[in-house]
This record gives C-alpha cells, structure tokens and sequence, in this order.
C-alpha cells in the first residue's frame, strides 16, 4: 500500500488491505524507543498488531526502522476519530514520518499534513497526495489472482467465495481474486459475503464463512485481520479450505489453509524511511507488486500433493507473466 507507491507496495491493499477500518474507539500504545535517535518514525494500524496478517506485517516492518535505521519508533491502534489526534499528537512530539496502516488514514493525513510541514505522513492505500504526504499500494491483487485461479481449479462444487471487510481496498482484491477464478473456469460461482464497519467482531465473519459454505463454496479467501482464525475455525467446522491474506499463514493450527497471497512488506518501509531520514521524499502514489518482490502466492508445502501438476503449472507461469508485465491484474482506482 508512499513515494508514489513503495509506497504503493506498502498500501495495498490493501489493502487496507488491506486492512480493514475501525470506527470504534479504542486505541492501545507501545514505545519502544531506540537510544537517543533523533529520528522517530510513529506507526497507526486499525487493529492489533498481533493479528498474524496485515497489522502484524506493518509492526515487523517499523521494527525493522528501529533496528536497521536506529529509529526510535512507536505503534498504537487508531480507528475512527482516534486516527486525526494520534496524527496531530506524533507530529507535535516532532515525529519525522507517521504511516497510517490502510485505507482510511489516508484522507485524515491530507487534512494534518497542511498544519506540520515538517513531518511525512503516509498511508498504506488511498488516492492523495501532497508534498508532504501520499500512499504506499501493495499490489496485492497479484496474489488474489493466483488464489482465484487455484480455487476454481480445485473447487468440487464449482462455487467459491470471499469474505471479508467492506472497504475499497480490500473489495479490490476480491476483484483480483475473482479474475484469477474465471481465467481458469469462466462458469465458476463467486459468492461474497462483506462484513461492514467497524467490523472487529470475529464472530462476524465466522457467520459470513458458514453463509459462505452453506451457498457450497468449498474453497474461500478472506480479508478478516483479526477476524482471519474465526473464518479458519469455521472452515474446519464444514471442511472447506481457505486461503491466507497478507501474512503467509499456511501453518495455522487449523489445518485448513492451502495457500496464502503475502505482502512482503519490509523493503518498502525501509526504502520510505530512508527516503524521509535522507529528506529526498516527494508525496505521491506509488503501486508496488511482484515485479519489486513486493508480493507473492504461496501454496502451503503440505498440501502441495492436493493440488494437480498441470494447475501448478498454469499458477506459476502466470506468476512470471505478472512480473514481466505480460500479465496485468485488474485492480480499483480508489
């Protein structure tokens, strides 16, 4: 999900995505602070960041501000009307770059950035810019377009489906995903089943995956952050399989997922914060996929045997036509 969109690479998704917002308000805060650094980087996700998927993958990449530009860094939860005076609060504390984790960060940080100048502020997914502002966009359409394409080639039911959090970034992937399903069986049936705001309730979208399966999809894809082990746990209930989003989560306990589209996100964190501890960033919009390392499809090791060599194969050279650009992955404007 900015530099024009390492920027890009780091939103995504969203991502909010791919991350999802939250319009309640709590909001929790974790300093951890390296020695006498004169450079502070503050980082604003919608969720916790022990989700194991898209909040998880911004606290490993501030993480490694700390530990490989000697940042002294500092992450909380912010939804809703908590995101404008966290902003406001980093920015008066003299922090040099606040990244706001999805979406709905993006028009808040338009709004701040006019009153600090002096501080860089960058969304991962969104459509504005300024000079001292803009969005990283994770590509992360890329992924759900292999997944598609995996699912339609294994579904016994010819029916699939995503759920997950109604918001632009992530209906975007479920775009991607659908793509992929009908490059390899344009007949297959796509359900959807969105959950709406604030959406942090995992009993939500345990509800939507039964909805899901009880329409005979056998193989969904969700975009449910913290909500991502109840889709898992109702997956096992009825024996469908799921696959994982952002994070590589092939190796939940339940046993359940067959692959996962990952962002790869530390790159793009390191190259903004040098970009903004070097003074050479420039607000803007930047996409980053496949090409850049940025994303990725992995299918779990040990289910490999489950998936047909032929499928595989289609998987994996569509992979190489997306890097070369042979391959475009249709995705939202947003």
């Amino acid at each position: 999900m900015r530099f024009s969109h390492i920027l890009s690479l780091l939103a995504l998704g969203l991502v909010i995505g791919c991350s999802g917002g939250d319009s309640s308000s709590s909001s929790t805060a974790s300093k951890d602070a390296g020695s006498g650094s004169d450079f502070k980087v503050a980082l604003l996700t919608p969720g916790p960041v022990s989700d194991s998927g898209w909040n998880a993958l911004a606290y490993d990449g501030l993480q490694a501000i700390k530990s490989e530009q000697g940042a002294e860094v500092n992450n909380q939860e912010a939804t809703g009307d908590q995101i404008k005076d966290a902003m406001r609060t980093y920015a008066q504390q003299n922090y040099n770059l606040v990244i706001g984790h999805g979406y709905e960060y993006n028009a808040v940080e338009a709004e701040v950035a006019k009153d600090f100048p002096n501080t860089v502020f960058v969304s991962s997914s969104g459509g504005l810019s300024g000079a001292n502002y803009g969005a990283f966009r994770f590509y992360l359409e890329q992924g759900f377009y292999l997944a598609g394409m995996m699912a339609a080639g294994m579904s016994k039911t010819g029916v699939v489906a995503t759920v997950g959090l109604d918001v632009p970034s992530i209906v975007s992937t479920f775009k991607g995903f659908e793509a992929g399903a009908r490059a390899v069986n344009p007949n297959i049936k796509i359900v959807s089943k969105m959950v709406s705001l604030p959406g942090n309730d995992p009993a939500e979208y345990k509800k939507a995956t039964l909805a899901a399966i009880a329409e005979k999809a056998d193989f969904i894809i969700h975009q449910a952050n913290q909500g991502a082990q109840a889709v898992f746990n109702a997956a096992k209930e009825k024996g469908a399989y799921v696959f994982g989003s952002n994070a590589d989560q092939n190796s939940n306990e339940s046993g359940v997922v067959i692959g996962s589209a990952v962002i790869v996100a530390k790159p793009a964190f390191l190259e903004l914060a040098k970009e903004v501890k070097e003074k050479t960033y420039k607000g803007g919009i930047q996409l980053i996929g496949m090409d850049k390392g940025a994303i990725d499809f992995v299918i779990n090791p040990d289910m490999t045997k489950l998936v047909p060599s032929e499928l595989i194969a289609k998987i994996e050279q569509a992979k190489a036509d997306i890097k070369l650009g042979k391959l475009t992955v249709p995705k939202d404007d947003f």
